[in-house]
């Protein structure tokens, strides 16, 4: 089954054009690399929690909004290969202090499916 890289950004509303532009050049890197996919997805009925919630992970402010993005590999270790080359690309050299979302708050981490139906 795959692995999937997973992210939840906050993303300022007025700077969504510009995160759009940049993961979509992203998005073609990775699967350039070989990546089987690469997902950006915006919050659209995204409720604040009691105790936990997507607004509340990433200190969500007003005038920003969640963004939930996926990326899957055939494997962990082709992940790893991947990302590898990824981050060597020159066409995704980042300024990491010029994002268009607080890198700060970015939840990411390495999952290995479970089930897939």
């Amino acid at each position: 089954m795959a692995y999937v890289d997973g992210f939840i950004v906050a993303v300022p509303k007025d700077k969504l054009t510009e995160y759009k532009k940049l993961a979509r050049k992203a998005g073609k890197i990775w699967r350039e690399h070989g990546a089987l996919s690469y997902v950006e997805c915006v919050a659209d009925d995204v409720p604040v929690g009691k105790l936990t919630s997507f607004t509340r992970a990433v200190k969500l402010k007003d005038d920003e909004t969640v963004v939930f993005s996926w990326i899957t590999y055939p494997s962990r270790a082709q992940r790893d290969a991947i990302n590898k080359k990824v981050m060597s690309d020159p066409r995704l050299k980042l300024d990491m202090n010029n994002m268009p979302f607080d890198t700060k708050r970015m939840i990411y981490g390495g999952f290995k499916t479970m089930l897939e139906m």
